[in-house]
């Protein structure tokens, strides 16, 4: 007889549910995950070494609980490249931002609350909400998946959602979302409840815009968090962060987890964060990349979504997942998001990027002959 996850006793509303996850295929050319796809520079891979060689000598001991060292460089980080200066006391750091996402949701939101995201958008906002027992409400979007404001506020208006979500550039169309946008929204949540406002950065040094950090101001409400996965190119890392009024990080530290950041997780970002210049010199190339990728593609035929990080959403297919294998079979791994017809492609290294747009445009060529 077997026995399987449906007979066991998990919430309902669990039941019938699929993890997170993307295709992980073994494949010439892999651009579904938005992973940076250049390899650390070999002094930085030597100063983790050093770094984490230093560190081997105390695992004896618990690692600093409060990660002060690594919390006061990101703050740095973000004070020298987000417009707004950021002390220690405004950071928190966790194990990636999906972790930083869990803990917000953890002290704002749980059963009986809700959350408002506005779809398509970045998936595990809805999952981490369902795991923490918080309510998920999915707002709209225009036909251009810019955030359609006026109805976004009517949403908010009628739900008093405890948290909403803004994601900017927004995963997986790649759009940004415009402060005046940012700023009506919290405004609407604050006359409806108040609520947490939470704008996910994760992709902003891809973006041709500014960081909304300076929206922190006065705003005790608002919180920015930010990834190390993709810019700093340390996806392996899991390293995710946030800036906010002090109050935040009091609160988060209410829900986490005893000595959470590993001596060797905080040891390996401040050793990435002493090459920042470098890495972000890889982003640079990034964006180049990503900008030939939007301009081949539409000149190949397709429509795209305008990015502002480093990944470009595709079509329109009649069918998305057919158009996704037909990639597939010519070596490139791309993503099928969900979103009815379009496909999501990484801005990966000028080689891959050569090889993707050499099969998209066979599949164009394939299609205008067999229709």
């Amino acid at each position: 007889m077997s026995f399987g996850i449906d007979d066991l006793p998990v919430r309902d509303e669990l039941r019938g549910k699929s993890p997170y996850g993307a295709p992980q295929l073994d494949v010439p050319v892999r651009l579904n995950t938005n992973e940076n796809p250049y390899p650390l520079p070999e002094p930085l891979v030597e100063r983790i070494a050093e770094r984490v060689r230093e560190a081997a000598r105390g695992l004896n001991r618990y690692p600093d609980r409060d990660a002060v060292e690594l919390r006061t460089e990101l703050a740095k980080y973000l004070t020298k490249t987000g417009g707004h200066r950021v002390g220690v006391e405004n950071v928190w750091a966790a194990n990636g931002s999906n972790e930083v996402i869990q803990q917000l949701l953890q002290a704002f939101g749980g059963p009986g609350r809700t959350a408002i995201g506005f779809e398509p958008s970045y998936s595990m906002h809805a999952l981490i909400a369902r795991g923490t027992g918080t309510g998920w409400i999915s707002g709209p979007r225009g036909e251009d998946f810019t955030i359609d404001l006026p109805a976004a506020r009517r949403a908010i208006a009628e739900h008093k959602p405890d948290v909403v979500f803004i994601t900017t550039p927004n995963n997986p169309t790649g759009n940004a979302v415009a402060p005046e946008t940012v700023l009506a929204l919290y405004e609407a949540a604050q006359a409806a409840k108040p609520s947490m406002v939470i704008v996910d950065e994760a992709y902003i040094e891809f973006s041709h815009g500014a960081s909304l950090l300076p929206l922190l101001a006065g705003r005790p409400y608002l919180v920015v968090s930010r990834t190390m996965s993709k810019a700093f190119g340390a996806a392996g890392l899991r390293l995710g962060y946030l800036a906010a009024h002090p109050a935040v990080v009091d609160a988060v530290q209410l829900v986490r987890l005893p000595y959470h950041l590993s001596a060797i997780t905080q040891v390996t970002a401040l050793a990435a964060l002493e090459h920042t210049d470098t890495l972000l010199k890889y982003v640079e190339q990034l964006k180049c990349e990503r900008d030939r990728l939007v301009a081949e593609l539409r000149a190949i035929g397709y429509a795209v979504t305008e990015s502002d990080a480093n990944f470009i959403q595709f079509g329109r297919f009649t069918d998305a997942q057919a158009a996704w294998r037909q990639i597939l079979d010519r070596g490139v791994l791309v993503r099928d998001n969900g979103v009815p017809g379009w496909l999501r492609v990484t801005a990966g290294t000028p080689a891959e990027n050569d090889a993707f747009l050499d099969a998209v445009r066979d599949l164009k060529k394939e299609q205008e002959q067999s229709g």
